[in-house]
């Protein structure tokens, strides 16, 4: 009988009935909004819970999560369906709700909350390239004309810069698959390999070099962690016990250049681990509707509202509405929009 101290593989976690990704993907999209909740007040994002213990803000942490379980099932999804099916299912899961939420954000919202007058503010052509910028190059940075300038942080969309890694990464299954080379496991353990070195290298050579630099080694390798463990799925475990051993070593390596790659391998593991180990999926978890990728989108500018409206209330004292309104506009997305999308996915698959 498997038990915390001998587990299946992550194949036979495949194969059970229940898994918690669905539950899992929803407290990763929480946890993120519960890490800006206090940097949307202070402005700065060190102030976010965990940063001064592990080197990465609790928001930054989800992320991880996030792409260690993309990793994962996007490799499934290619290895299972193809190109062609592979393609449609990420362009509909991703760009419905990103082109609803964009919209959403910059006309109803920045409309609301814009110190211009509303025919000056839907004329000017910062609204229109907000819009085209977000769409396509997933910037994250970008202020609205007149919204949000009492904030300590100005730009409505600070979650989004993370699907440009995501689209990237769904790029390369794709270019590996259509060249023959995604379902090599040896190959695919050497290209592992380079990205651990590479992000061991990094901190030998320019530990405290730009932050853009580490993110583009570690959400890769992250992702690619979930690829790899799909590819040697008969050979890695799923273990609760090795898995609090694994961090327990994560932490005493600390102060060394290995810590972050680390970190970045038990994390994808860690997060497949949570969703498929036995002993935690005998029960049936997934919530009725998907409200993850709702969350995410949606709470930086429900939170960055709150924020304008009670400039002096405390980060605490503005969670809970923020999160409530947060979770009901996700619902909102996910019945209107994704939902939707996702019908048509699967109309479009089976036809084939």
């Amino acid at each position: 009988m498997t038990d915390l101290f001998r587990s299946a593989n992550v194949a036979d976690g495949l194969a059970a009935p229940h898994n918690h990704f669905g539950l899992l993907r929803l407290l990763l999209a929480l946890a993120v909004v519960v890490s800006h909740a206090v940097s949307v007040t202070t402005g700065h994002v060190t102030d976010e819970p965990l940063v001064a213990s592990t080197g990465f803000s609790l928001g930054e942490h989800a992320v991880n999560g996030f792409f260690g379980i993309s990793g994962f099932l996007v490799t499934m999804s290619f290895a299972q369906r193809g190109w062609r099916d592979y393609v449609v299912a990420r362009a509909l899961r991703i760009a419905p709700g990103l082109i609803a939420a964009t919209l959403v954000v910059s006309l109803l919202l920045g409309s609301a909350f814009t110190r211009m007058d509303l025919g000056a503010y839907l004329a000017d052509t910062e609204l229109w390239r907000f819009i085209w910028r977000t769409l396509t190059t997933f910037k994250s940075s970008a202020p609205l004309p007149g919204v949000f300038q009492d904030n300590p942080l100005q730009f409505p969309m600070g979650t989004v810069w993370t699907l440009k890694y995501e689209t990237i990464c769904y790029g390369g299954v794709l270019a590996l698959g259509l060249a023959g080379l995604l379902l090599n496991r040896r190959l695919a353990l050497l290209v592992w390999a380079l990205l651990v070195v590479a992000t061991i290298a990094r901190e030998v050579v320019d530990a405290e070099g730009p932050k853009s630099v580490e993110t583009m080694l570690r959400l890769p390798l992250i992702f690619y962690t979930g690829g790899l463990i799909y590819l040697w799925r008969e050979r890695v475990p799923l273990s609760l016990a090795g898995l609090a051993v694994a961090m327990v070593l994560t932490a005493l390596l600390s102060a060394t250049p290995a810590y972050k790659a680390a970190l970045y391998v038990v994390t994808a593991w860690g997060v497949l681990v949570l969703a498929m180990a036995a002993v935690l999926t005998g029960w049936r978890s997934e919530p009725p509707a998907d409200l993850s990728y709702g969350v995410y989108l949606y709470g930086w500018p429900i939170q960055q509202s709150f924020v304008a409206l009670f400039p002096t209330a405390a980060a605490l004292t503005l969670f809970l509405p923020s999160l409530v309104v947060t979770v009901l506009v996700a619902a909102a997305s996910w019945y209107w929009v994704e939902k939707p999308a996702l019908g048509l996915k699967r109309r479009l698959m089976g036809r084939r």
